[in-house]
C-alpha cells in the first residue's frame, strides 16, 4: 500500500476541518433566516409646491429603486394651467421643462433619462420637435419612440414621457 503524501493528507484535514466548521456555524444559528433583500417600494414624486390630492387620477412621477417613471408632460404653462402659445417648438420645450421639474424633484437629471416617449397630434411637427429635443439631450439621448395621435388631453399638440435613472 502506498503512503499517503503530507500535501495530500493535509488538503483532506483541510476539507474535512472546513465542512466541520460549516457545519458548526450552521448548527450555530439553527433557524436564522436569510438575509433579507431590500425592498424597493413605490414612492410618488411631485412637482415642488404641488401635493397629489384624492382628486387627482395620476401621480407627477412614480419612483421603484433606482427608475423614475415619469407621467406624459402636455404644453401646459404650470401657473396658468393653459397651453404656451406656439410654434410647436415652444410647445416642445414647455413639455421638456415640466419633465424636467419632476425628474429634478427626484433627485436626478435629465442626462439620467432613459426612454422617451413622444406624442404628435401633428407628424408634421416632427422635425421641429426634433429641434428642440436635440437642446435638451445634446450627447447620448436617450431611447425614444415617437408617435402621431388624433388628440391629447388638454388641447396640447404635444405630450412627451420618460423614465429616469435615480441615484
Amino acid at each position: 500500500m502506498m503512503k499517503e503524501s503530507n500535501r495530500r493528507r493535509f488538503l483532506t484535514g483541510t476539507v474535512a476541518q472546513a465542512g466541520a466548521v460549516t457545519g458548526a456555524m450552521v448548527l450555530a444559528v439553527p433557524g436564522q433566516a436569510a438575509p433579507k433583500k431590500e425592498k424597493f417600494g413605490k414612492k410618488v414624486i411631485t412637482r415642488p409646491g404641488q401635493e397629489v390630492t384624492p382628486p387627482t387620477i395620476l401621480s407627477p412621477g412614480i419612483q421603484f429603486g433606482n427608475l423614475l417613471f415619469v407621467s406624459g408632460a402636455g404644453a401646459h404653462d404650470p401657473r396658468t394651467h393653459k397651453v404656451v402659445p406656439g410654434p410647436i417648438q415652444n410647445q416642445v420645450r414647455q413639455c421638456l421643462e415640466n419633465l424636467k421639474v419632476v425628474v429634478e424633484a427626484a433627485g436626478s437629471s435629465m442626462d439620467k433619462v432613459l426612454k422617451c416617449n413622444v406624442f404628435l397630434v401633428n407628424i408634421a411637427d416632427f422635425k421641429a420637435m426634433n429641434e428642440v429635443y436635440q437642446t435638451f439631450f445634446p450627447t447620448n439621448p436617450p431611447a425614444r419612440s415617437t408617435v402621431a395621435v388624433k388628440d391629447l388631453p388638454g388641447e396640447s399638440p404635444v405630450e412627451i414621457e420618460c423614465i429616469a435613472y435615480v441615484d
